[in-house]
């Protein structure tokens, strides 16, 4: 630990010295790669030395960042904690190391900071989301940087902190590929734990219509979950009607373009808040502001996108009558979005523009997410003033003649054990083995045990090279064929036998071994009185 804390103390770029610190500190069996006791001990080490810089920068009262950053004005180097992030992460980049260990001391960084020091770990990440995002640290380490950023979400208020929220979430959309599946809702689940609270009860002195009241407010259950409408037609005629007394109170009360126009949009922006306040007594106010209107408008027009964009099934569809209310409730919700200052016209424009992608992203989703790359195609120059001629297929057709040029020598060809390959069944059974460590945090519907094909394949190749293995199907299902050497220690002991099955199974097999024989002895005799 003392020579990388010296390490961290060098001037010079880590290229120079970080490799010639992991052979002295590990003294590994190979020069350039560890193996992976070495790259569990190396972890070990860092992971101790972060956290006692950690506990000395809060000693100190330093930030954790900024702890050991030199004074002197010529000394352009980073703190303690960045730079030996920086020998990690170069030493991850070259394959020197297991590349997700760069991946679990930012993970152990969060867990021990504040959320005053996250926002500057996190500008450390943000600056090296090129490296980090390389296929060879990206595949090692996806899962637990998702895990890190869920983590900081969780612990960060969505009311005081949005900013910071949004750098994350941008974040995660720039650092995963477009066809993740872990970060697309596919199922097109909403968030009904955003519960709207208000007062059920009439105060003793109000100013406002409590009733109004009531009906306002309770259209936000309905706007966190807008499937809950279509099954039940009578809970869309309740909220249809109650939507129906909100927007005839907006249209008899509209706003003066004079207070429209007084609103500095850009002062409203600062100030934007993604939760209203819902006490009776603020209700008046609130229906003057024009932000607050359009804030309900927008969650019509969504609500309504919804339920008239196409589910897989007949039963997601809406009626006849149904489509029709919401044709009505839709053209009024326009209309007075259009009249609301200031700008409405260029703001109902707007909104449309993002429903409108907001639709081709459903869609795509409902299609399975297909990759958005296309292969090139090739461009074919016609001959000019000459017509195309059919190409002639010494096979009869183009297949067939590709198929017969890829050798020299065809019947040689089919005869080549390079020709069919059956992988080993270690590597075979590696994706499953992953998947059942529950520290990979991978989602159940993700498991390759639900390929039919992969699980079939893989008896096949049990069958022929594992029999031990094959012979857990029966007990533990295709997760039990999997080779003990692959699982965590937790998980393999589930799957091991005990000493006593052995001995029963081994009793089992010379018995049934001596019937054979008794079998075969006794035919032998028939025959030979025959």
């Amino acid at each position: 630990m003392d020579l990388f804390r010296d390490a961290i103390l060098h001037p010079g770029p880590p290229q120079d010295f970080a490799l010639q610190t992991v052979q002295l500190a590990i003294k590994p069996q190979k020069q350039v790669k560890l193996v992976q006791d070495e790259n569990q001990l190396l972890e070990n080490i860092l992971r101790t030395l972060l956290q006692e810089l950690v506990l000395a920068a809060v000693q100190s009262g330093q930030e954790i960042m900024q702890y050991g950053l030199s004074i002197d004005d010529g000394d352009t180097r980073p703190g303690q904690i960045p730079r030996l992030l920086d020998i990690v992460l170069y030493l991850c980049e070259k394959e020197h190391i297991e590349g997700g260990m760069i991946f679990q001391l930012l993970e152990d960084l969060t867990e021990m900071s504040t959320m005053r020091n996250c926002k500057d770990i996190f500008g450390y990440i943000e600056s090296k989301q090129d490296i980090l995002g390389k296929p060879e640290l990206f595949a090692r380490g996806k899962l637990v940087m998702l895990r890190t950023c869920n983590q900081l979400l969780r612990r960060l208020s969505k009311a005081n902190d949005v900013v910071f929220c949004g750098r994350i979430i941008m974040f995660l959309a720039h650092f995963f590929p477009l066809s993740e599946r872990s970060a697309v809702n596919i199922k097109g689940v909403f968030n009904t734990s955003n519960e709207t609270k208000y007062e059920k009860e009439a105060p003793d002195s109000s100013s406002i219509d409590f009733n109004f009241y009531k009906t306002f407010w309770s259209l936000q259950e309905s706007f966190s979950n807008p499937a809950s409408l279509t099954p039940a037609l009578t809970k869309w005629h309740k909220f249809a009607s109650s939507l129906m007394v909100v927007l005839n109170t907006f249209e008899a009360q509209p706003l003066s373009d004079e207070g429209g126009n007084a609103i500095n949009l850009e002062d409203e922006a600062s100030n934007f808040s993604i939760k209203y306040l819902t006490s009776s007594n603020l209700m008046g106010l609130e229906l003057k502001d024009p932000s607050f209107r359009r804030h309900i408008y927008v969650q019509c027009l969504i609500l309504f996108d919804y339920l008239k964009t196409p589910g897989k099934n007949d039963k997601d569809l809406p009626s006849d009558t149904m489509k029709e209310e919401i044709k009505t409730c839709e053209e009024l919700v326009k209309k007075l979005l259009e009249m609301t200052p200031p700008r409405g016209n260029e703001f109902l424009r707007s909104i449309e523009h993002i429903l409108e992608r907001e639709r081709n992203w459903v869609w795509w989703k409902r299609d399975g997410c297909p990759p958005f790359e296309k292969p090139p195609t090739e461009k074919k120059l016609a001959q000019d003033g000459g017509r195309k001629r059919r190409p002639r297929w010494r096979m009869g057709n183009k297949e067939l003649s590709q198929l017969w040029k890829w050798a020299d020598q065809n019947p040689n060809a089919l005869t080549d054990p390079q020709r069919v390959r059956t992988p080993a069944i270690m590597d075979y059974w590696k994706p499953l083995a992953e998947d059942m460590d529950e520290s990979a945090g991978i989602e159940e519907e993700y498991h390759h045990k639900n390929n039919r094909v992969y699980c079939w394949k893989g008896l096949r190749f049990s069958a022929r090279q594992d029999l031990e293995g094959f012979s857990r199907f029966t007990e533990h299902g295709i997760e039990g064929v999997v080779p003990l050497e692959l699982l965590p220690p937790d998980v393999r002991s589930k799957y091991q036998a005990k000493p006593g099955d052995r001995s029963k199974r081994a009793k089992r097999e010379e018995t049934k071994g001596s019937l054979q024989q008794v079998e075969e002895s006794q035919v032998s005799e028939i025959f030979s009185d025959v």
